[in-house]
C-alpha cells in the first residue's frame, strides 16, 4: 500500500508539474499575443528578396521557410510560384512545403504568381485561359495555408479599355477565388498597373470583397519616361490593401532607404487601418541579399519602435 501511496504521490506531483509547465508556455504565449497586438504591424519575408540565391542554387525553395525563420527571426513568409513552377498540382510537394511551414511555426501567407498569362488579355479566349492558369494556384493557396494569390493586371494601354477588361478577369478568377476563401490582390507592377488612380479604380470595378491590392513601396514606374509618385500611388491603394510590400534597394549611413521615406510611407500605411503584415522585397545591388533583408528589417523594426513610443 505504501508503494501505491508513494507512486500515487510521485504521479500526483509529476502531473502538477506538468500543468505548471503547460500554464507557463500558455501564458509565455498569451504574452506573446498580447504584444503583437500592441505592434502597429508585423514584418513578413517576400522570397523574391533571396532569387540570386534561390535561381543561383544556393537556396531550395523548400529551405525558405526555414531561412526566415533562423537567418532573419522572421516567422512568416510570401512565395513565388517561379520557385516551384511546376509544382503547383504535385500534392506531395505541397505536403512537404506544409509540413516544414508547420513544423517551424512559419505562416505562409500567400503566394506571388506570374507567368500564368494575362488578365487583362484583349484576346477573350486568352484572357479565359489566363484565369484558369490561375485556378491551379487557388488551390495551393488554400492547401499551404494562405491567405491570398498575387496576380498581376496586364492589359491594353488604353485607360478605360485596360480597366474593363483587367476587372472582367480579376472578377472571374476572384469568383473561383471566393469559394476556397481565397482572396486575389494586385500589386503595382509595372504599366498602368503602376499608376495608383487606375488600379484602385479598376479594383473598385471588379466589386467583390475578396479582390483586393498589394500596394509596393517602389513599382511606380509607369514607362520608361513616366513614374508615378509613390506615396501618392500607396495612398490611393491601402483602402483595398490585404498585404503590403515593403521594397528596399540602398541605405545611407544612418540605415535609411535612401529611395523610399519609410517613416512617411509606414504612417500612410497605418492611417488607411492597415493592421496586416508589411513583407520586406529586398532588390539592392550594394549589399548581397542576406545582409539587404536584414537592413530592411532593422529600418522596418527602428519605425516600428518609433511609432509605439511616439
Amino acid at each position: 500500500m505504501s508503494l501505491n501511496l508513494g507512486r500515487l504521490s510521485f504521479l500526483q506531483i509529476g502531473a502538477a508539474g506538468t500543468a505548471t509547465v503547460a500554464m507557463s508556455q500558455l501564458g509565455t504565449a498569451q504574452e506573446e499575443k498580447k504584444k503583437r497586438k500592441k505592434q502597429p504591424f508585423r514584418i513578413s519575408l517576400a522570397q523574391w528578396s533571396l532569387h540570386k540565391a534561390i535561381f543561383g542554387g544556393k537556396l531550395d525553395n523548400l529551405d525558405f521557410a526555414k531561412t526566415a525563420k533562423e537567418e532573419f527571426k522572421i516567422n512568416a513568409v510570401e512565395y513565388v510560384n517561379q520557385f516551384f513552377k511546376d509544382k503547383a498540382e504535385d500534392e506531395k510537394y505541397l505536403a512537404e512545403m506544409k509540413k516544414r511551414h508547420d513544423d517551424l511555426g512559419v505562416k505562409c501567407l500567400l503566394i506571388m504568381i506570374d507567368g500564368e498569362g494575362a488578365l487583362g488579355d484583349a484576346d477573350e479566349a486568352k484572357r479565359k485561359q489566363a484565369v484558369e492558369n490561375h485556378h491551379k494556384w487557388v488551390a495551393a493557396a488554400k492547401f499551404l495555408g494562405c491567405h491570398s494569390i498575387r496576380v498581376n493586371a496586364k492589359s491594353t494601354n488604353n485607360w478605360e479599355d485596360s480597366q474593363k477588361l483587367a476587372a472582367d478577369g480579376l472578377r472571374k478568377l476572384s469568383e473561383f477565388a471566393n469559394d476556397h476563401k481565397i482572396n486575389v490582390i494586385v500589386e503595382n507592377h509595372g504599366g498602368l498597373s503602376s499608376n495608383g488612380k487606375w488600379l484602385s479604380e479598376t479594383i473598385a470595378m471588379v466589386g467583390m470583397n475578396n479582390c483586393g491590392t498589394l500596394p509596393d513601396f517602389g513599382n511606380f514606374r509607369v514607362s520608361k519616361d513616366e513614374n508615378y509618385d509613390r506615396y501618392k500611388g500607396v495612398e490611393e491603394l491601402m483602402t483595398q490593401a490585404k498585404a503590403v510590400s515593403a521594397k528596399s534597394h540602398d541605405f545611407d549611413d544612418k540605415g535609411n532607404e535612401i529611395h523610399t521615406d519609410y517613416r512617411k510611407m509606414m504612417k500612410i500605411v497605418l492611417d488607411a487601418g492597415y493592421k496586416g503584415f508589411v513583407g520586406i522585397e529586398y532588390e539592392g545591388r550594394k549589399l548581397d541579399e542576406y545582409a539587404g533583408i536584414k537592413a530592411t528589417k532593422k529600418l522596418l523594426m527602428t519605425v516600428r519602435r518609433e511609432m509605439q513610443s511616439a
